[in-house]
């Protein structure tokens, strides 16, 4: 589905339960509507994937050619993700304040994409000054850790901070939020990684789904994208070929506003601008038409040339 929606990764996440959680929070009772099991504990051990069931995922990722990894939602998923090969570790936003884990991670030596939810930029700034020197390949997602995500939480403009704050790393973004318009406007704010949970359903058990993307917004999204990716463009201002058209229908010229006798120098209340036929001086040269001599008559509403002005010299456009 991943691929055919065009995505470029699947990432899931991988928890060793004893090591994410503490007794009591494996066995607190877990009475949710969600719930797929009598405690915490059970619920997720129901839907936690295999280590087999992982290696089969990475094998068939491969084969479609898709790239797969997994959040490492505890020191031994991370250790088991590095043997698993995964092309970079996804640091999920409930880790990235755990220091030690953070470390660890980056001394494995993969990329790593931290989500930053739930966190303060001086968070994120001591997150940066233990991995940077440690792994020099990683970058910060935005994110708002609550599900679904609400407009006026997302913040995007922290994106925008981020890039000022860490200019040397990638920025990104990943959403909660539910529809695809704000994940498009963090791409066009120069978001370069982009993470939104995918389900088949979302009316389907799990306080995720809702929260999730169905595959036919994710090919939505990635189709968006992508044409937003190509929008970007140049920051050079010019004019452009695909221009060339409008400019020679609608572009304007200098004309003559009344009769010019020649020998006259001209001033700017003999000179207007229209659309001209022939084309003669664009409008920006209006001023430095003023002073200069003419050659011969010009009639009123006669484009002004060139070939009437005495010893122009064109300008030439840097």
């Amino acid at each position: 589905v991943l691929q055919d929606c065009g995505a470029d990764c699947a990432k899931f996440q991988k928890s060793e339960l004893e090591y994410k959680f503490n007794k009591k929070a494996l066995e607190r009772p877990y009475t949710s509507k969600h719930s797929w099991g009598k405690t915490y504990g059970e619920h997720k051990r129901h839907l936690e994937f295999s280590h087999d069931q992982y290696r089969e995922l990475k094998k068939y990722a491969e084969e479609i050619g898709i790239f797969f990894t997994a959040s490492g939602m505890d020191e031994m998923a991370v250790e088991f993700l590095h043997e698993l090969d995964v092309p970079f570790f996804k640091v999920g936003s409930g880790d990235t304040n755990n220091f030690p884990y953070l470390e660890k991670t980056a001394k494995k030596g993969r990329p790593m994409v931290i989500s930053s939810g739930m966190q303060s930029m001086n968070t994120m700034h001591q997150v940066y000054q233990i991995v940077k020197p440690i792994n020099p390949n990683f970058c910060f997602l935005q994110c708002t850790s609550a599900y679904p995500l609400q407009p006026e939480d997302v913040n995007l403009r922290v994106i925008s901070a981020y890039q000022s704050a860490f200019p040397d790393i990638p920025i990104g973004y990943s959403g909660h939020e539910t529809g695809i318009a704000i994940s498009v406007a963090a791409v066009a704010m120069g978001a370069k990684v982009l993470e939104r949970h995918v389900t088949l359903d979302k009316t389907w058990k799990g306080s995720d789904h809702q929260a999730s993307l169905e595959p036919n917004e994710l090919a939505e999204l990635v189709k968006a994208i992508r044409t937003v990716e190509k929008a970007m463009g140049s920051p050079i201002k010019q004019l452009l070929p695909c221009e060339m058209a409008c400019n020679e229908k609608l572009g304007k010229s200098v004309v003559a506003k009344v009769s010019i006798p020649e020998g006259a120098i001209l001033t700017l209340d003999m000179l207007t601008v229209k659309v001209g036929e022939p084309k003669g001086f664009p409008p920006e040269s209006i001023f430095d038409l003023v002073g200069q001599k003419v050659k011969k008559n010009i009639e009123e509403d006669e484009t002004i040339t060139e070939q009437v002005v005495e010893n122009h010299v064109k300008k030439v456009k840097c």
